[in-house]
C-alpha cells in the first residue's frame, strides 16, 4: 500500500519538487473528510469505483475517470469498493502556472467546470504512459538533471495536450449546460472571495442574477444546499484547514485570517455548523 506525507509535510515536498505522484493508492486519501490544498490534485481510477463530493456536489469515479481538483475548492471523499485503486497526483501552483504560461494558456477552466473526464482503456494508458516518464524524471535531482523542472514541465505540457484532446466532445457538452457554468462560476467566487463575504446576495450580485435563481442552481446541482449552507460548509472547510495546519495560528488569528470581523463571531459561527468548538476540534485533531 503506498502511503503519503502528513498534510503539511505533503504541502512542503510538492512546494520544493513542483510535483508528487504517487503512482498507485489502495484506498482514499482523507476519507469522510473536507480537504482543501493549495495545489492542482488529479486522480486518475484504475480500478473499482468511487463516489466523492467536489464542492459539495456528488461525483463518481469508476476505471479509466480522471478527476482534476483545483486549488482552494473542497473535495470530501465519501465511500469506495474494496477493489479501488488510482493514481494520485500534486501539481504546485507555480509548476502549473508556468505550465499554463508556456501552453494551453487559460484552457485550464474547463477541467473546473468539468472536474471528471471518462477516458477508454487506451487512452488511459496514453497518459499512464506518460505519467511513467515523467516519474523518471521527478525521481532525479537537480544536480543530476540541470533542466529537470522544464523536462517536467515538458512531459506535463504532453499529457495535457492528449487530455484536452480526448475530453473535446465532453467540453462541447459541457459548454451547452447553462447551469453548470454558473454553479462553477459561483463556486470560483467563493473561493476568491470568502474572506470578503459570506452573503448570498453578494455573490449573485456578482454574476448578475438574483439570489432566487442562484438558489435554485445550486441546490439542483448539490441535491439540495442553499447557496448559503454552501457558503457556510466551505468556509468551515478552510477553518479547519487551518486549525488542523502545523504552522498552527492562533484561534484569533484563524478568525481573522478568515474574514471575521472579530473572534468571538467566527467561534459561534464554527459551533452552529459543527457541533463543536474550535478549541474542542483542535484538541480531536491534534491527538494522535
Amino acid at each position: 500500500m503506498a502511503l503519503i506525507p502528513s498534510k503539511e509535510l505533503l504541502i512542503e515536498e510538492v512546494e520544493q519538487s513542483g510535483i508528487l505522484i504517487v503512482r498507485e493508492m489502495h484506498r482514499f486519501f482523507n476519507l469522510n473528510e473536507d480537504f482543501v490544498f493549495p495545489h492542482i490534485i488529479l486522480t486518475l481510477c484504475l480500478s473499482g469505483s468511487a463516489r466523492a463530493k467536489y464542492d459539495m456536489r456528488v461525483i463518481t469515479h469508476r476505471k479509466n475517470d480522471l478527476a482534476f481538483i483545483m486549488p482552494g475548492h473542497v473535495m470530501h471523499p465519501m465511500d469506495c469498493t474494496d477493489d479501488f485503486t488510482y493514481a494520485l497526483f500534486f501539481i504546485s501552483p507555480k509548476m502549473f502556472d508556468d505550465l499554463r504560461f508556456h501552453t494551453f494558456s487559460h484552457d485550464y477552466e474547463k477541467f473546473n467546470y468539468a472536474p471528471v473526464c471518462s477516458l477508454t482503456d487506451e487512452q488511459a494508458a496514453h497518459l499512464m504512459t506518460i505519467v511513467d516518464q515523467l516519474i523518471v524524471i521527478a525521481n532525479h535531482t537537480d544536480k543530476e538533471l540541470p533542466h529537470r523542472y522544464q523536462a517536467m514541465l515538458a512531459q506535463l505540457a504532453v499529457g495535457f495536450e492528449f487530455l484536452n484532446y480526448y475530453r473535446h466532445e465532453q467540453d462541447r457538452q459541457w459548454s451547452e449546460n447553462r447551469h453548470a457554468e454558473l454553479f462553477n462560476h459561483f463556486c470560483d467566487l467563493v473561493v476568491k472571495h470568502y474572506r470578503e463575504s459570506r452573503e448570498v446576495k453578494y455573490y449573485a450580485s456578482l454574476m448578475n442574477i438574483t439570489p432566487k435563481h442562484l438558489s435554485k442552481v445550486i441546490r439542483a446541482a448539490t441535491g439540495g444546499l442553499s447557496p448559503g449552507q454552501w457558503i457556510e460548509q466551505y468556509v468551515t472547510a478552510q477553518a479547519k484547514r487551518l486549525i488542523e495546519a502545523r504552522a498552527t495560528p492562533t484561534l484569533q488569528e484563524t478568525a481573522y485570517m478568515l474574514g471575521f470581523s472579530e473572534p468571538t463571531s467566527f467561534y459561534r459561527f464554527f459551533k452552529r455548523v459543527t457541533g463543536m468548538t474550535a478549541k474542542q476540534y483542535r484538541r480531536k485533531t491534534s491527538t494522535p
